[in-house]
């Protein structure tokens, strides 16, 4: 004769019957990320410039990690022929490196840069927020207008303030531009000194406590003004012509 304390209890089997399901969020639902991951290549792919992650996040909804997303979706096109890079706070779609050289074609129309240009871009990137009488001062010779314009249509160094000094002339740093032309994710990524030499950029017989100065390329310091309301790429500054 069975006992009866062991039988199943059915209001105990009802309850589990109707417990409720417990509600999944978005990190649990693989479709929902895999649909995000295809919008985000998509805009990328569609994009001529590199998008930020305010610029993306609108088109994905609320509650999607777009940063998280986005370095997966670098992650899985990392072994690929087109890789997905970032720079500085945008990402875009770039050739993998490995592999430029096959998509390198010549172009008569374009000059390459003086060495006053390449000179003045480099101070500039090493030394921002640099005026021209700062960068004439680390070449030792004069920097024409002419060279800062001809960077500036490049779309590779920008004005970005005014120093509080007499004269408040213009302060100078690189663009997102000259990030993405150069392969650098940021500013951090500019070459050190021991890469310099290496490159045959720099002297062996440099004095032994020199150092790279660390540029800045964050909002305007305090000793920048804002830019004047009228100023133009192609007005020049004050005090300095």
């Amino acid at each position: 004769m069975s006992d009866p304390s062991n039988a199943p209890d059915p209001e105990s089997d009802l309850e589990t019957d109707a417990a409720p399901a417990v509600e999944t969020g978005p990190s649990e639902h693989p479709e929902l990320a895999d649909k995000s991951l295809r919008i985000l290549e998509a805009l990328l792919f569609a994009s001529a410039e590199p998008l930020s992650v305010a610029e993306l996040a609108p088109q994905l909804g609320e509650g999607v990690d777009v940063e998280a997303l986005l370095l997966r979706l670098a992650e899985d096109y990392r072994p690929r022929g087109v890789n997905l890079v970032r720079r500085a706070d945008k990402w875009a779609f770039r050739t993998a490196e490995d592999l430029g050289y096959l998509l390198r074609r010549e172009q008569t129309d374009n000059k390459p840069l003086s060495r006053a240009a390449l000179e003045t871009l480099a101070i500039i990137a090493y030394h921002q927020p640099a005026t021209r009488a700062e960068v004439e001062e680390v070449r030792g010779v004069a920097t024409g207008k002419g060279t800062l314009d001809l960077l500036m249509e490049a779309g590779w160094i920008r004005m970005r303030g005014r120093r509080r000094t007499p004269g408040r002339p213009v302060t100078y740093g690189t663009t997102e531009a000259f990030l993405d032309h150069f392969s650098l994710e940021s500013l951090a990524d500019l070459p050190g000194l021991e890469e310099l030499k290496g490159a045959g950029l720099l002297s062996n017989r440099l004095p032994p406590n020199m150092q790279i100065p660390l540029p800045f390329d964050g909002p305007l310091r305090e000793d920048e003004d804002p830019l004047d309301p009228d100023d133009t790429e192609g007005q020049d500054e004050p005090g300095e012509e």
